[in-house]
């Protein structure tokens, strides 16, 4: 596997969680300006929680077969029920 591939694919990863982040930080800002209420945040922010630990969890998928001399290409994206049974 290509180093510099391997290194485009968790780019493009760690663009999507920074993205998702900024989503979160505004969500939080509508909901202080009232242009959405907390029921909305909440759920939103739910989602998008789970969409960050998904991201979070392939990343990391990804490292351990690259440090394990693996293709980081075959990981690939668990069920939030996965994700967050590992992350408890």
């Amino acid at each position: 596997m290509d180093e510099q591939s391997t290194g485009g694919a968790d780019r493009r990863i760690l663009d999507r969680i920074s993205d998702m982040v900024e989503t979160e930080r505004k969500l939080r800002a509508a909901l202080v300006a009232g242009r959405i209420d907390q029921s909305t945040e909440q759920r939103e922010l739910k989602d998008l929680e789970e969409q960050l630990d998904q991201c979070w969890d392939l990343l990391r998928q990804r490292r351990a077969r690259t440090d394990a001399g693996e293709d980081p290409n075959q990981a690939s994206v668990r069920s939030v029920e996965e994700v967050e049974r590992y992350e408890s």
